[in-house]
């Protein structure tokens, strides 16, 4: 009851400094009230869009003035993973921390209430809220990735073809993107972004190797090492196009083959202890209770 009595005292002073300062903290920079006496209107849709605008720019601006004040700098690690995930908004990255940040606070508070081993639950909870937007954030690297990879070889198929047809690479390169913005949103937008280097200046290997290093997937730098030795050795793209859409087919049916077989052993659990106690229950417990029952009337006898 202490711990907890001290916390409500501790939420209580927090609370006030906050109020106290949040004038200061909320003022407006000159910089967006210049933009926002510029933009204002006079329509009731406008302003509260405005206004909305502003509060997320102003606890963006607190999240990203704390992190400096803090001396957390850039992290290129952190930014790659966002980028992984999709989440490449320049804000992204003080949201993500302004996460790690809450999250373990209302754990820990909610914590508290908690009667019994007090202590233990606000200490667990905290490293608990810790750890769920670093595991929230793998998990959408994981999907993000797989739903890419499961779009390559189709969108391989639809290079070969276009090749075939007599476009260049980049132009079928963005052909493709366009044709998948709707089934494989993600494996489209990877590309408009290669096609977005190339046309800044960079080169076409150069560019195919970022989307590699961006994405860690394996087909991609395949694909990279394939337009080196086409580049290196004068194969007709064409041709090495189709041998590598083939070779991807082939891994991905055998994927489908390993992953078939491995279910013959992840069913024997569910069989264990699910289905084979209610066979057994079902064929057992009748001849069980005859005989339990001929028992009795023996003994009764």
């Amino acid at each position: 009851m202490q711990i907890i009595f001290y916390l409500a005292i501790a939420c209580t002073v927090f609370c006030t400094v906050a109020l106290l300062m949040a004038p200061v903290l909320l003022k407006t920079a000159p910089e967006v009230q210049r933009v926002l006496d510029v933009t204002s209107s006079k329509q009731v849709e406008a302003r509260q869009i405005l206004g909305e605008e502003e509060l997320r720019g102003r606890l963006l601006g607190m999240a990203h003035a704390l992190r400096a004040k803090l001396g957390f700098a850039e992290n290129k690690v952190l930014n790659d993973r966002l980028s992984q995930a999709d989440f490449r908004a320049p804000e992204t990255p003080d949201v993500f921390l302004a996460a790690q940040f809450l999250t373990p606070l209302v754990l820990a508070f909610a914590g508290s209430f908690i009667s019994d081993n007090t202590v233990f639950w606000v200490l667990a909870l905290a490293v608990v809220g810790y750890m769920v937007p670093d595991f929230w954030l793998t998990m959408q690297q994981g999907k993000r990735k797989e739903r890419i990879r499961k779009a390559i070889p189709d969108a391989m198929d639809l290079l070969v073809i276009c090749v075939d047809a007599g476009l260049g690479l980049d132009q079928a390169l963005l052909r493709v993107g366009n044709e998948l913005a709707l089934s494989y949103p993600d494996i489209s937008q990877e590309f408009a972004q290669v096609n977005m280097v190339q046309r800044a200046g960079q080169p076409r290997l150069d560019a195919w190797q970022m989307l590699a290093d961006r994405t860690k997937i394996e087909e991609f730098q395949q694909f990279v090492s394939m337009l080196t030795q086409t580049d290196r050795f004068g194969t007709p793209i064409a041709k090495a196009l189709s041998r590598f859409s083939e070779e991807l087919r082939l891994a991905r049916r055998q994927r489908a083959e390993e992953a078939a077989v491995k279910t013959k052993i992840k069913i024997i659990f569910p069989l264990v202890l699910c289905i084979f106690p209610c066979i057994f229950i079902v064929l057992l417990a009748p001849a069980i209770l005859i005989v339990a029952a001929g028992m009795s009337g023996m003994g009764g006898n």
